[in-house]
């Protein structure tokens, strides 16, 4: 099996690359694509860029060009939950947009039966064979903004989830229309106690490498 692994930034994409072992580079739609093997499995994996759309484009690019027959989307996230702290891991079991209206996915295209999408089971499985005692399984949610208190409040009223991001719930999305395995590992850069964007700046490098190994962890399980 094939395994798209897609990362937002080039810091989070960073500590996986020399984890790739005959690495290959291509460009398609202004981005590159780096194949490879990692603990025995083939990957395609990439940086899309930040926000919704880039992730979208991404997602199906690693479908349709590379071949990919699941996608893990890692990186780092914003801890929602007071009981998380930094550099904890969340896996996501369901991830939902936080900034669009639950009619939209509902009553039209992809018709979900909920706002929510739900993560593979098998990688699921593989993720906790291999967390460790900070990892955290629950829902993920999206939205293209750094949280801060007024909308930390507003978004755990209304999904109670683990972290946000910018990028998982269209990643999700992409997967779930074509049928495609996925789930999302991400590791915190910021929480309640410790929010906004100089939290992530200070905390991307360690959370991404963090993020890369877990990633590694369940290849090396998948192999």
């Amino acid at each position: 099996m094939k395994i798209g692994v897609l990362f937002a930034g080039d810091r989070e994409l960073a500590p996986f690359l020399p984890m790739i072992n005959d690495i290959r580079e291509m460009q398609k739609a202004m981005l590159t694509i780096y194949e490879g093997m990692v603990e025995g499995v083939e990957v395609a994996t990439l940086f899309s860029g930040v926000c919704k759309v880039n992730a979208a484009v991404a997602t199906q690019i690693l479908v349709d060009c590379y071949g990919c027959e699941a996608v893990i989307n890692a990186g780092t996230a914003g801890g929602m939950d007071e009981r998380l702290e930094l550099f904890d891991t969340v896996v996501s079991t369901e991830v939902a947009y936080h900034d669009v209206a639950p009619g939209i996915l509902t009553d039209f295209h992809p018709w979900l039966d909920s706002v929510y999408f739900r993560a593979d089971e098998k990688l699921l499985n593989l993720a906790k064979q291999v967390a460790g005692e900070r990892t955290f399984f629950g829902r993920m949610v999206t939205g293209e903004q750094f949280i801060v208190e007024e909308k930390r409040q507003d978004i755990n009223a209304r999904f109670a989830p683990l972290s946000a991001d910018m990028e998982t719930a269209a990643v999700a999305h992409v997967c779930h229309v074509n049928k495609v395995p996925f789930v999302s590992v991400r590791t915190l850069t910021d929480t309640a106690t410790h929010s906004g964007a100089a939290a992530f700046e200070a905390n991307c490098a360690k959370a991404a490498a963090l993020s890369a190994d877990f990633v590694r962890r369940m290849l090396r399980a998948m192999a």
